[in-house]
């Protein structure tokens, strides 16, 4: 087991009464310093525990336990199963960590093999084997190992390769080839890390300790306190600790580690703030709507840390065909032998494998087109999600908040009593929803501003969670919300006004009913917006070869073939109910498409993990974020065009350095069994193409005027 993902190595219950234990604990360096209070708080969660104690400088945890329900044993184990949690001083530390500059490679293998190839023609015969044996000594044990741990790999001809130059004391070869294997090895070790530094630089630390507004005061708290509905004050030169919108303030943020932007943006009410981004300049109160573990930086934490491990099927195949041809290499030496009877001609065979470049290049270039894409707002989880993306002919659009912009907009303001103008509604309405940090407030609020009504003294406002607002305005208790709140709750008659309210809902229109003195004084219609973009977007797909393009909708038919017609979209399905998105996804399937699902509510869930790749917007429910493969942490859709065309140039590079992988080894085995090659010039050769072939893995992808415009305005 790695210890270093626990929270405790060993537990010694060291004094004991009824129901109470006090353990003496040894922990990884760090582990329990950097959360305790999480830590405490995981503890009292376990079955039967009743009361917990940590003492840090003494080593010592005491518990509390309801016996019958657990004991001393089992909570030893529970205990030595903890894990350090993936919060927000997790992530801290990690940050910090990640950002931290590499440990460089082992430089000193190399330097002895190559002083020992410099001082071949120096040393006596008998010290010249002597120096050379020893320097390869590593090589050949490697070789042993690999060869009784997995059989015949490439380990194994590269030690044989060695034996055989020692066998014949031509001390030059073996050591240009050690020197070789040491050369190369160590770059591509430099190239691997860089590649995965490269997905790690993505992550910015977050300060211990957090500036909120409580009971009217600004006060420090542990990061890890913060909870959903806090005001966190971030000021100049401070990392934004949660993800949340802006009550008020103005700064410039830094968010290029989140969404590639260049240069800082200016942050206002009603703007998105993500976590792990920069205030350069200003000062702003954030309404904290996602804190701790479902934070953007944590999830990017653990998506870097998923895509450096996961593989996809593209470099699963690479690396069984490498393993594969490594028979083929050495029956191919052998044969050359035979016809030859020149053990050197044989050497210079065993070589050139293919092993290097095949099972290194593909998760280099994958992780290179990750890093691109994290760096312009979007998150891929792994490599497998990137080649799926790169794979899929059929694009399905969820309509709300994907194709729109999920910006509502009020259209029509109707007032059932004549003593109220058009634009007092919307006044009177604002008036309280003015305190209400919700899109359909926020909406009525900039309805009120482009117009010359007047504002509406209230008292105190009160939420009314999921229903609307309520307030007194002279005397008369004032509602504003949905129909549910004001017709059940309140019980106000809307049945008179049946006709314009189902007129404007078959309009596709939300309806925000106004009560006042307990009758319907009127509504307010809202409608989203089609984002600007989707039309290019769409068109875009088709370019990068998606031959199938589906929006669904729950509006009503009309409205969306609408919307359908103006965006150019292939197929529609409108008014459906959230397991109806699933099944056409499956019909889809069934029909041998392959999917990629735009989605950004809790509802399309299902349908995010039912299609080959899953894209959830910057804006999307916690369900939908957490089940897709693809994250955008932008709130743009033409990041979904973008994606496509980073997926598919990276396959199309990975497929580039296939062939030339293939071609380049196979032209050196056949020479050097034809004896055009000697060993040390065969090394070279392919340590030299594998080189060049992980750097052209690792090399900026160019795929779109998209992109790079972004990244350069």
């Amino acid at each position: 087991m790695n210890t270093e993902a626990r929270c405790f190595l060993t537990l010694h219950a060291v004094h004991r009464l009824a129901a109470r234990v006090r353990f003496r604990y040894t922990c990884p360096r760090g582990v329990l310093a950097s959360d305790p209070a999480a830590l405490c708080r995981r503890i009292a969660a376990l079955p039967g525990v009743v009361e917990q104690r940590l003492n840090l400088r003494a080593c010592a945890l005491v518990i509390r336990y309801e016996r019958g329900v657990t004991d001393v044993e089992r909570l030893r184990q529970q205990l030595l199963a903890l894990t350090p949690e993936p919060g927000a001083s997790a992530v801290r530390e990690g940050a910090n960590s990640l950002r931290k500059a590499p440990e460089r490679p082992r430089l000193g293998a190399l330097g002895v093999s190559f002083a020992v190839l410099l001082g071949n023609a120096l040393l006596p015969p008998a010290l010249r084997l002597a120096a050379t044996a020893g320097v390869a000594l590593p090589v050949l044990r490697k070789g042993a190992r690999d060869f009784r741990d997995n059989g015949i790999g490439s380990h194994v001809l590269e030690a044989a390769a060695v034996g055989i130059s020692l066998m014949l004391r031509d001390t030059v070869s073996a050591g240009a080839t050690v020197f070789m294997l040491e050369l190369g090895e160590y770059l591509e070790e430099s190239i691997v890390r860089r590649s995965d530094e490269l997905l790690k630089h993505l992550l910015n630390p977050i300060d211990k300790e957090v500036w909120v507004e409580r009971a009217g005061r600004e006060v420090a708290v542990p990061a890890d306190e913060v909870i959903v509905g806090d005001i966190v004050i971030v000021g100049a030169g401070a990392v934004i600790p949660v993800d949340g919108a802006v009550l008020s303030g103005n700064a410039l943020v830094n968010e290029a580690t989140m969404t590639g932007e260049s240069g800082p943006v200016m942050k206002a009410r009603g703007d998105a703030a993500l976590s792990g981004t920069h205030v350069e300049e200003g000062r702003l109160c954030i309404y904290a709507e996602q804190v701790g573990a479902h934070t953007a930086v944590v999830r990017i934490a653990a998506y870097v840390q998923q895509s450096l491990t996961a593989k996809s099927t593209t470099q699963l195949e690479a690396a069984r065909l490498a393993d594969r041809l490594v028979p083929l290499i050495l029956a191919l030496a052998g044969a050359s032998y035979v016809v030859s009877a020149d053990w050197r001609r044989a050497a210079a065979v065993l070589q050139a494998d293919y092993a290097c470049a095949l099972k290194l290049a593909t998760p280099v270039a994958f992780k290179a087109a990750m890093y691109q894409a994290g760096k312009n707002g979007i998150l891929v989880k792994g490599a497998d999600a990137l080649e799926r993306l790169a794979e899929a002919d059929t694009f399905v659009f969820d309509k709300t908040g994907t194709l729109t912009s999920g910006n509502l907009i009020v259209t029509d303001s109707i007032a059932f009593d004549t003593s109220y103008s058009a634009e007092d509604l919307i006044c009177l309405a604002a008036s309280v929803e003015e305190h209400y940090f919700h899109p359909m407030a926020m909406a009525v609020v900039e309805a009120a501003r482009s117009t010359s009504g007047r504002h509406f003294n209230h008292k105190e406002v009160e939420f009314v969670v999921a229903h609307g607002v309520a307030s007194t305005i002279d005397g008369q208790r004032v509602v504003v919300g949905s129909r549910h709140f004001v017709e059940d709750d309140e019980g106000i008659d809307v049945s008179a006004h049946r006709v314009t309210l189902d007129h404007l809902h078959r309009d596709g229109k939300t309806l925000l009913y106004i009560g006042f003195g307990g009758r319907l004084l009127g509504v307010l219609a809202l409608r989203d917006t089609l984002r600007a973009e989707s039309a290019g977007t769409i068109a875009r797909l088709r370019t990068l070869g998606v031959k199938k393009i589906v929006m669904l909708t729950g509006d009503h038919a009309d409205r969306a073939a609408e919307f359908a017609a103006q965006l150019g979209i292939d197929e529609c399905h409108a008014e459906l109910l959230p397991e109806h998105k699933a099944a056409i996804i499956q019909s889809l399937k069934d029909r041998g498409a392959r999917i990629a699902f735009i989605g950004d509510g809790v509802n399309d869930g299902p349908a995010l993990a039912g299609a080959h790749v899953g894209i959830a917007m910057q804006k999307g429910a916690d369900v939908a974020r957490l089940t897709a493969d693809i994250a955008l942490l932008e709130d743009g859709v033409d990041r979904v065009a973008d994606a496509k065309a980073l997926a598919r140039a990276a396959l199309e590079r990975v497929s580039a350095n296939y062939r030339l992988t293939v071609g380049l080894n196979t032209a050196i085995l056949s020479a050097a069994a034809l004896g055009l090659l000697t060993p040390v010039a065969a090394s070279v050769l392919h340590n030299g193409s594998t080189i060049g072939i992980l750097l052209n893995a690792l090399r900026r992808q160019r795929v779109s005027k998209s992109i790079s415009d972004r990244t350069a305005s």
